[in-house]
């Protein structure tokens, strides 16, 4: 086995390619917080003398200092340091560990228990081959290790170590143990989609069942957890699965040379195959298999390259290059599981950033078909899903993406949800099949364009956009204004928040979600009235940024103009004409801006309009003024 102090002056590059004849096994651990993982990881390694880490290292010159024999690392310094790296990294990823043995090289992906980072440890088990569950014995089973459990069936581990934690708090109890495996495996059967669970009576902190077996179970004759890693099947290679490419750059240095480049996400590529493009469907043969050491004959999964084309064809940044007898699939609309990961509950119908490989574009999401209760398996009605949350959900793309299913292809079929407004992550998703309609639906090619109607109507085309709280005096604004620009000749149509209210709309009420679905459909109306060749007055107050980009997005760029009537909200409610603001103070009216609800202000509106000091005729002339040019 390998001994840290052989260790110390090599890095990790150097460390694997010594390895890289062994059988590679990724394993994660995972559980409730406190259920020991940092003790059963520094065990295992304090154990076997089998440690990698350079900040491990240093720990070693720590063990020197304070006299420990021969330098050895002192098993509590050891997990001490593993648990305190770990929260330091807790809240930007996953704390990565290698370590090798004779027969195996081993990845351990060590993830905190903390409910809030349960995306930390989502993400450590999207690539395990093994999941070691962990269980403190005196706990028993916890909401988060049902969780913890589901995320890691949902995203394709099939093999599952129980690892009972802490027996020596139970006086090595077979009955505690035997009740926790029963509890477990019940769970399991319901719940879980796994091939194989074996579970392990362990102390991580005194060595039971670690390395080898342990006096203090006479009951227990199976595999410590080390002997279960070492023999423990390894999942398919990813080499065994079809060629899968994403295109992440596309590289030109002459006009001799054009070359693809990218990491090889799964199956070997040879010189001569023949390829289709997703999702062009383009065809063409591989000519050279470039790399930076020299050409290739062949190279398989896991290995960055540059790949040359037979023919000229068009190739992007974001295409994913596929053999021709096993291309992967290509839709826009999906069915997915998706793990909510941010604070702030997922709305259905909100525009995030879908992002799969190289490939990123708009996401709308669909109807929340249900969420998952991980404590009673349940099925349960939502129309959001809060942070943690697991729920199945119908998504829609701008753009048709290629993919796998994530059961067939973990690497095309994952993807993660970015807010458009933050750039943060929030969720993370995986495809389960694309919806038939994706494939039944097209665009109807039409001889009558928007153009042709614009100049139809001597105008170039605007959607002007109104948002301000509720008595700012939007409405009255694009009243005195449209009847301005209908004078002029315009060609106009105005949208109003209440009028819409009692057709297209009347289904709708005020929560957040609702709100997020009412600008959606306003904003495909708006879409459509623009396209027609119109002028398009809108005034809603559309209280979220995240939705105001959206419908800025779905025009284009000099045809969305953002009006915001900053009128303050004293004078709003002041105003008061409906009495809302009265009924909102008082409780009777629930989710409004302002008050109960919160309202996002735009940070670069094209016109900003303070109706304090601004009348409603001077303000439609300014707006007027404004677009001049461009109706001209």
């Amino acid at each position: 086995m390998a001994h840290i102090s052989d260790l110390i002056a090599t890095d990790i590059d150097s460390y694997l390619a010594a390895h890289e004849q062994k059988e590679l096994l990724r394993f994660i651990t995972c559980g409730s917080v406190d259920d020991g993982k940092s003790t059963l990881i520094g065990r295992m390694l304090f154990e076997s003398h089998m440690l990698f880490d350079d900040q491990l290292a240093a720990l070693e010159a720590d063990s020197k200092k304070v006299g420990t024999q021969d330098g050895e690392i002192d098993f509590a310094l050891l997990v001490d340091g593993l648990a305190a790296e770990r929260e330091q990294g807790i809240t930007i990823d996953v704390a990565y560990r290698f370590f090798s043995t004779d027969k195996r090289k081993y990845i351990v992906a060590d993830t905190p228990g903390h409910e809030e980072y349960t995306r930390n440890m989502a993400t450590g088990a999207s690539t395990a081959d093994v999941a070691i569950i962990l269980v403190d014995a005196s706990q028993g089973l916890l909401t988060q290790t049902r969780r913890h459990s589901f995320i890691v069936s949902m995203v394709g581990v099939k093999r599952v170590l129980l690892a009972v934690n802490k027996l020596d708090l139970v006086d090595y109890s077979q009955e505690i143990f035997d009740k926790i495996v029963a509890d477990y495996q019940s769970f399991a059967e319901e719940a879980l989609d796994l091939e194989e669970i074996t579970a392990v009576p362990i102390s991580a902190l005194k060595g039971d069942n670690i390395v080898g077996p342990s006096e203090n179970t006479p009951w227990y004759d199976d595999l410590s957890i080390m002997e279960y890693l070492e023999q423990v099947e390894v999942s398919a290679s990813a080499q065994s699965r079809p060629f899968r490419m994403p295109v992440q750059w596309v590289n030109r240095p002459s006009s001799e040379f054009r070359g693809f480049c990218g990491l090889i996400g799964s199956g070997i590529i040879s010189v001569g195959d023949k390829i289709r493009v997703a999702p062009s469907g383009k065809e063409s043969t591989i000519s050279r298999i470039v790399t930076y050491d020299g050409d290739l004959e062949f190279a398989g999964a896991g290995r960055s390259v540059t790949l040359t084309m037979a023919d000229e064809i068009d190739i992007s940044r974001g295409d994913v290059i596929t053999k021709v007898d096993h291309p992967c699939l290509v839709a826009d609309q999906f069915q997915a599981h998706i793990l909510w990961m941010a604070d702030e509950a997922m709305m259905t119908s909100r525009q995030y950033l879908f992002k799969s490989t190289s490939q990123s574009t708009a996401l709308t999401l669909g109807v929340l078909k249900h969420r998952i209760d991980v404590n009673t398996l349940d099925k349960l009605p939502a129309k959001v899903l809060d942070m943690n949350e697991i729920g199945i959900c119908n998504i829609s793309l701008a753009k048709p993406v290629a993919f796998d299913a994530y059961g067939d292809d973990p690497t095309m079929g994952g993807f993660i949800i970015i807010d458009r407004m933050s750039n943060n992550t929030v969720g993370m998703g995986l495809i389960d099949f694309a919806l038939r309609r994706a494939d039944n639906i097209h665009w109807q090619a039409m001889d009558v364009s928007k153009e042709s109607r614009s100049e139809q109507k001597s105008q170039a085309p605007k959607l002007i956009w109104f948002t301000g709280l509720s008595g700012s005096g939007k409405s009255s604004i694009a009243n005195v204004l449209e009847k301005k620009l209908q004078a002029m000749g315009r060609h106009t149509i105005s949208l109003d928040g209440d009028n819409v209210r009692h057709g297209l709309n009347r289904d709708l009420g005020f929560t957040s979600t609702d709100r997020v679905e009412n600008i959606r459909r306003v904003g495909e109306v708006g879409k459509l009235m623009v396209d027609a060749g119109l002028v398009c007055i809108a005034s809603f107050i559309s209280p979220f940024a995240a939705e105001r980009s959206m419908v800025r997005n779905l025009v284009e760029e000099d045809e969305f103009i953002e009006v915001f009537i900053d009128t303050p909200l004293e004078v709003c409610e002041q105003r008061d004409v409906k009495g809302l603001y009265a009924k909102a103070r008082s409780g009777e009216l629930t989710n409004f801006t302002g008050i109960s609800s919160p309202f996002e202000a735009p940070e670069s509106a094209e016109i900003t309009i303070d109706t304090t000091e601004v009348s409603i005729e001077d303000a439609a002339d300014m707006i007027i003024d404004y677009l001049a040019q461009s109706l001209a």
